[in-house]
């Protein structure tokens, strides 16, 4: 299956581009995915572990499952003062 992730903010800055398409096999989860972009990835592997990841407009947590032509959003945390 095919799903696409936009990075905001650092995480987008550490990927070096707004976007990016994986296929994944069928039943994979939010998990699955960070793995996978650790892996393809490895500046962000740091800022996975902490960002937040949206599916399809929701917050989602690791075990979810995903299905084909989600859309993820990689949600680093924000600071500020």
């Amino acid at each position: 299956m095919k799903v696409t992730v936009r990075f905001f903010a650092r995480a987008r800055d550490l990927a070096g581009t707004s976007s990016a398409s994986f296929d994944l096999p069928d039943g994979a989860t939010v998990q699955d995915l960070r793995r996978r972009l650790a892996a393809d990835y490895p500046a962000l592997e740091v800022l996975l572990a902490r960002s937040a990841v949206a599916v399809d407009d929701e917050f989602a947590g690791d075990n979810q499952r995903l299905e084909g032509d989600a859309e993820v959003a990689l949600l680093p945390p924000v600071s500020g003062g």
